[in-house]
């Protein structure tokens, strides 16, 4: 049996310090494969031989500030299924990213999630074999403000 160093619920604050001091409050959904966060003003722009995506995040819930302009190497471009779904071809990112004190890298989709209840969901690639979740449960990890590194607020 594999032992999970952690539990989380299904709602939890995530940071990703190369973006944001802000965390972002997250949906855990054990049914979603990818990871997606929401992102405004997306262009893929060809450097070299790789290509760099330009973005803005929006981490605080119900709000339009901070706009923070972010950049990451593009990993690919994935056909994502969504919860009614529709399949759209999104970006796909790595970033790293913490809950509580235990920080990892992830792959985003980058997506448009306005109608949705969370700025960020957190599928079961992002969380296997780190954490269990127990579904009656939210915050279970503290809300860690982290040291912006790449973004620059707007």
């Amino acid at each position: 049996m594999k032992h999970y160093s952690s539990i989380i619920g299904w709602r939890e604050w995530v940071s990703i310090p190369e973006y944001s001091e802000h965390p972002i409050k997250a949906k855990v959904d054990t049914g979603a494969r990818t990871s997606a966060l929401h992102a405004e003003d997306v262009v893929i722009k060809k450097i070299g031989r790789r290509k760099k995506v330009f973005f803005s995040i929006l981490p605080q819930q119900k709000s339009l500030k901070p706009k923070i302009q972010c950049e990451a190497w593009l990993v690919e471009m994935r056909n994502v299924r969504s919860s009614n779904g529709h399949v759209s071809e999104r970006p796909v990112v790595e970033v790293e990213i913490s809950i509580g004190e235990k920080k990892w890298p992830i792959e985003l989709t980058l997506v448009n999630r306005d109608i949705m209840g969370f700025r960020m969901l957190l599928g079961r690639q992002a969380i296997r074999n780190l954490f269990l979740v127990d579904p009656g449960a939210s915050f279970l990890h503290k809300k860690n403000k982290a040291r912006k590194k790449k973004g620059k607020f707007l």
